[in-house]
């Protein structure tokens, strides 16, 4: 099944999850992939699949380069460190993971369990028109979105590359074209997809790109800890 999958020419198509599967490289090893020599060309970066690091103390995005049955190697927009046992998630899986390796803002994760990579391929494929959201990151803070002439002030439950989750709005919302507000973020064009309990489900006309949100959650965690510091003092 895994080898009929890569053997397979994918069509060129516009959205970016599909895209991702023909830059980043997955391998029928179960070994760890290594650092390369060469990073990867920036015109291919948008390309390779994006995924969530969950650590003890914070969660970050991280580009996928190489993935195995046993492990992935992909590029961090924070520090991480050699041992430190986090959890990986990847398309509709978390998988228990440790970081065996570091490099210039690359790692090296091995899954605590070899995955199968004929399921993780799978389970991207559009199902009865579902397709899998991508990783979001837990955040909170204040946003103002703009429907019509309207103006509300939400919380910001969590974001993503595509999207963000935010509370509270009105139900007649559903369906309106906005526009999104964060502190630090420029002005984001969006859509209402879904609304249950006041609660409501914003996707962007256009993809936030991997550097913009990883930039964008980093001034927020040193925030934090300079809040963190002033505390303590």
């Amino acid at each position: 099944m895994l080898a009929s999958l890569l053997r397979r020419r994918s069509h060129r198509t516009s959205e970016q999850d599909e895209a991702a599967f023909e830059s980043t490289t997955f391998s029928l090893s179960t070994a760890v992939p290594r650092p390369a020599e060469r990073r990867v060309d920036d015109r291919l970066l948008p390309l390779l699949r994006v995924a969530k690091l969950i650590a003890s103390d914070h969660e970050q995005l991280i580009r996928v380069r190489n993935i195995s049955a046993g492990g992935l190697m992909a590029e961090t927009s924070r520090e991480v460190k050699v041992g430190e046992k986090i959890e990986l998630e990847f398309s509709t899986q978390k998988i228990p993971s440790t970081i065996v390796w570091t490099r210039e803002g690359t790692c090296g994760l091995k899954f605590d369990q070899n995955v199968d990579l004929g399921e993780l391929l799978a389970g991207r494929k559009p199902r009865h028109g579902f397709r899998p959201r991508p990783p979001r990151l837990e955040v909170d803070c204040k946003a103002s979105i703009r429907v019509g002439k309207v103006y509300y002030t939400v919380d910001v439950h969590d974001i993503s590359l595509g999207g963000m989750k935010v509370m509270p709005i009105e139900e007649y919302c559903l369906g309106k074209d906005v526009v999104v507000v964060v502190e630090s973020l420029r002005p984001i064009r969006g859509s209402i997809r879904w609304f249950c309990d006041r609660r409501a489900g914003i996707v962007f006309d256009e993809p936030l790109s991997f550097d913009e949100l990883a930039e964008w959650v980093g001034k927020r965690l040193e925030l934090a800890s300079l809040k963190a510091s002033y505390k303590r003092h």
